[in-house]
């Protein structure tokens, strides 16, 4: 597919993907592995809810749990308290802004885009195929029909440790999807999900596989232990490394870079649009 073509549609607004943007992180919880990224009150959602826009992003990732390793689970009830507050407060800010809900519950998803503002459905647990934090998710609704009946986009992530593995589930689940009535479909390789460092580098290395399905391709390497690790560092200290990999799959044809730091990842952007097109200013 020319790149030039893919977009998403989001409440019948089309989102162009023809140049790369980028999905600013908000987290809404107390202990996300980057400290830096956490935010509760008010006036902290408020604040980084007119950073992440004011930096140049096209989307708000707003979260409600950490998926980090040692993480305590959040009740349902507490996820959906936190989300509604931080997305009624993002709505207030940024009325006009594109907003992703990060959440693995359906019946949350449901909630978020009918009732609270959310546009779009980030889904870790590649449609419920692995737990949080290693607990088993039992839900009553299914995310792929909650999904498909909403038609809201979707963002699915692999748990899968291989680029071969992950094309074979992607095949299985999208087609699934699609025939559920669900559009809008957008892939993440799920970097730190399921996969050692090692891994997470060879899928890095092979993202251009994944454009066999013809779909947007998302990218969430921001500050993750696969940079920090490798460099004998810390998540404070990984915005050069995530800055280097963000340039890499840019390079590879990635169409969303979901950061912490949003004007880092513009500039990647720029910079690189620039290199291969230099022709335009």
């Amino acid at each position: 597919m020319d790149k030039a073509e893919l977009s998403i549609n989001v409440r019948g607004r089309l989102i162009s993907l023809s140049r790369p943007v980028v999905m600013g992180i908000l987290n809404a919880t107390p202990d996300s592995f980057f400290s830096g990224s956490r935010v509760q009150t008010e006036r902290e959602i408020a604040d980084r809810a007119n950073q992440i826009v004011a930096e140049g992003a096209a989307m708000i990732d707003v979260g409600a749990f950490s998926t980090r390793p040692g993480a305590q689970e959040v009740s349902e009830e507490e996820e959906a308290r936190r989300l509604r507050q931080a997305l009624h407060i993002v709505r207030r800010e940024q009325p006009e802004a594109v907003v992703s809900v990060d959440t693995y519950r359906p019946r949350i998803a449901r909630q978020c885009i009918e009732e609270w503002g959310a546009d779009i459905i980030n889904d870790v647990s590649e449609g419920g195929l692995t737990g949080i934090v290693d607990t088993p998710i039992h839900e009553e609704e299914r995310m792929f029909d909650v999904v498909a009946s909403l038609k809201a986009p979707y963002i699915l992530m692999s748990v899968q440790p291989t680029t071969s593995l992950m094309l074979e589930r992607f095949s299985r689940e999208v087609a699934e999807l699609q025939a559920l009535g669900a559009t809008d479909i957008v892939l993440d390789p799920g970097f730190g999900f399921g996969k050692t460092v090692r891994q997470n580098f060879e899928v890095m290395a092979s993202l251009n596989a994944l454009h066999a399905l013809r779909l947007p391709l998302l990218v969430g390497v921001s500050r993750k232990s696969m940079i920090w690790k490798t460099l004998n560092a810390t998540p404070e200290e990984a915005l050069n490394g995530t800055t280097v990999l963000n340039t890499m799959a840019i390079m590879a044809g990635t169409h969303i870079l979901r950061v912490h730091d949003v004007r880092q990842a513009v500039e990647a952007i720029t910079l690189v649009s620039r290199t291969l097109h230099p022709e335009n200013p």
